[in-house]
């Protein structure tokens, strides 16, 4: 991973976005020496946010699971029925 500094990315802006376009590797900011900030590329951070929202999902429904809140397939069309019309 790229890292730079934020003065930098102030006075270079064009060329860092540029190549990060080019390579999609992610850039990370520092300022005073500590990590302050990732740049992405949007695909890739649009990519990492669908990820993210099928994981939270999955977790609710695990959680669901786990706390018994779960329907049989004929309870389950019951409730759903007026979606699957």
């Amino acid at each position: 991973m790229k890292t730079e500094l934020v003065t930098t990315l102030k006075r270079q802006a064009t060329k860092i976005l540029a190549d990060l376009h080019l390579s999609k590797e992610p850039v990370l900011i520092t300022e005073h020496g500590q990590p302050s900030a990732y740049l992405v590329d949007v695909e890739d951070y649009e990519l990492m946010q669908n990820r993210m929202s099928i994981l939270e999902g999955i977790a609710r429904g695990e959680r669901a699971i786990f706390d018994g809140r779960i329907y049989s397939e004929s309870e389950a069309e019951e409730k759903m029925g007026k979606w699957l019309k």
